[in-house]
């Protein structure tokens, strides 16, 4: 979902929501093979706000588990917020590959709880990879991308 900065409260209740580029058609492929869960900050919503933001552009169908500050009492780069995830999810960090937007809450604090990463930076060339994570700035590249990780 794309965020306005005009906006605040709940995503919910804005007159404007938006999906990023492709996250309807990429998400729906990616459905079939894998388990989607949403993390966020956001500490305006609850769960029931966040899926009704994501049901308002089709995302909600697409997402089995949304996670919030709310939910969780930590924020990321906690490595507390990626450990009650992984321990809801009943998975093993090597089994959950975090992507988001913002290199240090989601990339750097998924990689200090042992997670792999993949940085989506749709608004510059940098271009950041490490054993630990990759970048892609289209999410169409996320499929492919996801190939490249081993899994144990």
């Amino acid at each position: 979902m794309r965020t306005f900065e005009v906006y605040d409260g709940p995503m919910a209740t804005w007159p404007r929501v938006e999906l990023v580029a492709h996250a309807d058609k990429v998400l729906d492929e990616l459905h079939t093979e894998w388990k989607l869960a949403l993390a966020t900050n956001a500490a305006d919503s609850n769960e029931k706000d966040i899926r009704a933001a994501l049901h308002r552009v089709g995302l909600n169908q697409v997402l089995d588990e949304v996670y919030c500050f709310r939910r969780i009492g930590y924020r990321k780069p906690e490595p507390a917020f990626y450990k009650y995830i992984l321990n809801d999810l009943e998975l093993d960090q090597k089994q959950v590959i975090m992507v988001g937007d913002d290199f240090k809450n989601d990339v750097l604090g998924a990689n200090r709880a042992g997670i792999r990463a993949i940085w989506f930076n749709p608004c510059s060339e940098v271009t950041k990879s490490s054993q630990l994570y990759r970048t892609i700035h289209d999410l169409r590249e996320l499929p492919q991308e996801l190939k490249t990780f081993q899994f144990e």
